[in-house]
């Protein structure tokens, strides 16, 4: 109880703050939500996104998952995109890897961490068929890194295929893909320079 008690006194002397730093904040957002970003990150609790990106609560509709991944048969991140794209008419759509990631690391082990294996056997795949440019990458921890660059580029490919974005390209609806990676060294974002925003830079830059 004692650390729930910390959880409700931080929640009430944050409410308290914002309240006073935005005193209409709150009276907007119970009537409704207009963000413009989409933020598909990793469930890493050292990566919270309004946080690190200094957002205010509304500005950006947040999926998390294990490795920041965007699967074709994920209702979840599905349902969350289609959302976001369609109800809420997000102009901007940001998956966001991060060096160090547990998800990462062990999608390159050959070792079984249970259930957790399911989950990772897209990125375990994108491993091994980039096997041959990651093995020249002798630092360990480089590697990883390199695989979390390529995963994050690998989940912008599959939200380019997706419906819910093909659909709005097709119907002309503004919308962006950004791929981003989060140091948890230095807590600064590193853009990987892979943002589009229609079919045909999609193909250009994420094949």
């Amino acid at each position: 109880m004692e650390k729930l008690a910390g959880i409700l006194e931080g929640n009430s002397q944050w409410a308290e703050k914002t309240n006073k730093d935005h005193p209409d904040l709150f009276d907007k957002l119970a009537n409704q939500q207009n963000p413009q970003f989409l933020w598909i990150g990793c469930s890493d609790s050292r990566v919270p996104a309004t946080q690190i990106c200094k957002q205010l609560p509304g500005d950006m509709f947040v999926h998390r998952n294990v490795a920041n991944q965007v699967i074709p048969n994920d209702l979840s991140c599905l349902t969350a995109l289609q959302f976001a794209v369609e109800v809420l008419k997000v102009t901007d759509i940001i998956v966001c890897g991060h060096y160090g990631c547990g998800g990462v690391n062990a999608a390159m082990s050959d070792e079984s961490f249970g259930l957790i294996d399911n989950w990772l056997i897209h990125i375990k795949k994108l491993f091994q068929s980039k096997k041959a440019e990651l093995d020249q990458i002798l630092n360990p921890e480089l590697r990883a890194n390199k695989l979390t660059e390529l995963n994050v580029q690998k989940q912008l490919a599959n939200l380019a295929a997706s419906e819910a974005v093909q659909k709005a390209w097709s119907q002309g609806q503004e919308l962006k893909l950004h791929g981003l990676v989060y140091q948890l060294t230095n807590g600064k974002l590193l853009n990987l320079n892979l943002t589009t925003g229609n079919k045909a830079e999609a193909e250009k830059l994420l094949s």
